[in-house]
């Protein structure tokens, strides 16, 4: 095998004062637990990706950069899905999309095959409370989830949601038994606010044309971000004030790219690359960067090896807390990710080592399911501009080949390179093996769509089931 594609994963140690700052939260002990079990706080947005200040955006986010400064940051993090109730339930379920049986959004009709599999139910035998606050968006309606508790709040916007989040933190009950708080945020989805930055001076998303349409809309998308981020300073506030920071594991993270064309719902980085970050005691006290190439869907027998607790039987991913603590120095060579449905049918499957990408679509299209792609000033403006006629980069199998260390932009397909070919082939052999071992349902010819799921016509190009802060995505 050429070593390029080895899996390394390695962790860099912040020096200096950072250093000094983690180590205030774990010098009582050089186990990866305290003796107490930690609480666990997972705050997640909605398409975000990496465009956030601690990836090297400029994005508003100081909040977030400062738990980043103060945890281990996660450079090569990959959801197992560009889709957000698919990547939502890979990560809290341990499996596979396919594998779920989230193969679309939870409010157009698609479910868990086995709810039961959700991480809390893992948690709760182990003394843990669950408490959600917020969008969930793996269920049409969170009570079929089993969480404990469910906090009141108005809409799923975060000016709603972190007050709820901050009232659970100081009340009585967060001090009684370790908790599983799960707090999301609608934000960074579309809709956006209307900008606060001057638009003249914001870069687009890379993928985008630089216009004066384009700046505008990112410029969206971070008065968005303000929102997100001041919610997120809130919650960690009042765990600081209510006496719990130092033995609870903040998780933060997100579900895909986001939401301008060739990001969200794509196969490409720029639709499975997420923001991942870990503060906590132990392992994660210590200001640390990760660049080991990772799937989110290894969350789960992570928080199991840190918790020190057995791995539910069904669980598809490996724990990267040896990699954090330094005692390995890779990884599995390769993550997957997955398109099945969202507004409409495009099924599509990936696999990325650390050097390249392989795309295999299965729709057999030339052009780009346009209804997938969130509808908004970027879209609008390629729409204007002949988007419709695009071709697609696949070849005349729907395959596609990227050398990311010299294309990370993944726009030359090597895939009828001829001096392309063995490396075609191993990575056609690695979907393929990993299709077969997760015994993946498209094998077997297109997937039916069950009675009572919406979906789409492919040829469309806009929705018809738009989204909103009080959509039925997660709202209680």
């Amino acid at each position: 095998m050429d070593p390029s594609l080895s899996r390394r994963g390695f962790v860099k140690q912040i020096g200096g004062a950072l250093a000094a700052t983690g180590a205030l939260r774990s010098k009582a002990s050089s186990q990866t637990t305290p003796a107490a079990k930690p609480n666990i706080l997972y705050l997640h947005s909605h398409d975000s990706g990496r465009y956030l200040a601690p990836y090297g955006h400029s994005v508003p986010t100081p909040r977030l950069l400062r738990l980043a400064r103060t945890g281990v940051t996660f450079r090569q993090m990959h959801s197992a899905s560009p889709g957000c109730s698919p990547s939502r339930a890979a990560m809290l379920t341990g499996q596979t999309s396919h594998q779920s049986g989230m193969l679309g959004l939870a409010h157009r009709g698609w479910s868990l095959t086995h709810p039961d599999r959700h991480i809390i139910h893992t948690l709760k035998p182990h003394g843990y409370q669950t408490v959600l606050a917020g969008l969930q968006h793996v269920a049409a309606n969170p009570k079929n989830i089993g969480y404990d508790q469910l906090l009141p709040h108005a809409t799923d916007s975060a000016k709603d949601v972190a007050p709820a989040a901050v009232s659970f933190l100081h009340s009585r009950a967060a001090k009684q038994q370790p908790f599983f708080l799960d707090v999301g945020f609608f934000e960074t989805h579309r809709l956006y606010p209307d900008p606060v930055d001057n638009p003249d001076y914001l870069q687009p998303p890379a993928p985008l044309p630089d216009t004066p349409e384009t700046r505008r809309d990112m410029a969206g998308y971070f008065a968005s971000a303000r929102v997100l981020d001041t919610a997120v300073g809130r919650v960690l506030d009042a765990l600081e004030e209510a006496g719990l920071a130092e033995n609870t594991l903040v998780i933060s993270t997100t579900d895909h790219g986001i939401a301008f064309p060739n990001m969200k719902c794509t196969l490409r980085d720029t639709g499975t690359g997420v923001s991942m970050i870990l503060r906590g005691p132990g392992a994660f006290s210590q200001p640390q960067v990760c660049d080991a190439l990772l799937s989110q869907i290894d969350l789960f027998p992570t928080l199991c090896d840190y918790l020190g607790i057995e791995k539910p039987t069904w669980l598809t991913g490996q724990s990267f807390l040896p990699l954090v603590e330094g005692k390995q120095q890779s990884a599995d060579e390769a993550v997957f990710a997955e398109i099945n449905f969202h507004a409409a049918y495009e099924p599509s499957r990936s696999v990325r080592t650390a050097r390249y990408k392989y795309i295999r679509r299965f729709d057999h299209r030339s052009t780009a399911v346009l209804v997938n792609c969130d509808d908004g000033a970027s879209k609008s403006y390629w729409l204007k501009n002949g988007w419709q006629q695009q071709p697609l980069l696949a070849d005349n199998e729907g395959e596609e080949l990227y050398d990311l260390l010299f294309d990370p932009a993944e726009r030359t397909n090597l895939a009828t390179h001829s001096n392309a070919q063995g490396t075609l082939h191993e990575m056609r052999q690695r979907l393929s093996q990993w299709m077969t071992k997760t015994e993946d349902p498209l094998l077997q010819g297109p997937l039916p769509v069950p009675a009572g799921v919406r979906t789409d016509d492919p040829s469309s190009i806009s929705g018809t089931t738009p989204q909103s802060r009080s959509s039925a995505e997660g709202k209680h």
